[in-house]
């Protein structure tokens, strides 16, 4: 559609057209969006099914989410992070400022093999830290930038609308989405860091021997499931900036 349109603009055609076609990337833009919103909603509900399926299924050496964590932490040689708890459902996750692995209701206590997978996923996260791995240096460099950013980044885009209403100069716009591009980047470094913390904690339970057979697919199927929900989010940050394109290239005509 995009590849007629243009064909058709360039063709020959009409102010009248041009801006038909604007409009139509903008309303692409925002069924976009909204598909991508769909898949999402789709991917959190199979995460939680699946989740609550392998919270019924006991790790066989019994130890609770936390004693998994202290045990992958120690085994790598870190013993500067500590394990503690945070309320909330699956709002696990590590902080390299408080150098704490935080787990939720939902993996601290627990001995499911649900648990094991999250909380050997977030220690994943301490190891990437411990060891220099690249990504996650950078995605902390970026936090205070990307929470500056996402804070303006709409109020930057509004005003520019509406300078270039009254100038025709979109300058203002695009540093606005410059600014939310900062988001989509996040989100992207984000990527490669969960999925392999992902594969550390995976890898830490098999050689470990904490899990085994079914109980490492149960963990396997947990954490490619919680690793789409980042892919859901890179792809939503994208689109984002699809639709901001588009809505001022639309503003412009």
């Amino acid at each position: 559609m995009i590849n007629f349109l243009q064909i058709y603009v360039d063709s020959g055609a009409s102010d009248a057209s041009t801006g038909l076609m604007s409009n139509i990337s903008t309303s692409g833009s925002i069924i976009l969006m909204g598909i991508i919103a769909l898949v999402g909603y789709i991917v959190q509900a199979r995460l939680q099914s699946v989740f609550d399926k392998y919270s019924r299924v006991m790790s066989p050496q019994g130890m609770t989410g936390a004693e998994l964590a202290e045990k992958m932490l120690h085994d790598h040689g870190i013993y500067n992070v500590k394990v503690t708890h945070v309320k909330g459902h699956l709002t696990d996750h590590f902080n390299p400022q408080t150098m704490t692995v935080n787990l939720s209701d939902s993996v601290y206590s627990s001995r499911s093999v649900a648990a094991a997978a999250v909380a050997c996923h977030e220690c994943g996260h301490a190891v990437q830290h411990a060891t220099g791995y690249a990504p996650i240096r950078l995605r902390s460099q970026l936090v205070p930038i990307v929470n500056f950013s996402s804070s303006i980044a709409t109020w930057i885009i509004l005003i520019g609308i509406a300078i270039m209403s009254a100038t025709s100069n979109a300058t203002v716009c695009w540093i606005g989405i410059g600014l939310v591009a900062m988001s989509a980047l996040f989100s992207i470094v984000t990527l490669p860091v969960e999925y392999n913390a992902s594969e550390r904690a995976l890898e830490w339970l098999k050689r470990s021997g904490t899990l085994k057979g079914d109980e490492i697919e149960g963990a396997t199927v947990s954490l490619r499931w919680a690793a789409r929900t980042y892919l859901v989010a890179a792809l939503s940050a994208i689109a984002t900036i699809i639709y901001y394109i588009s809505l001022i290239n639309s503003r412009r005509n």
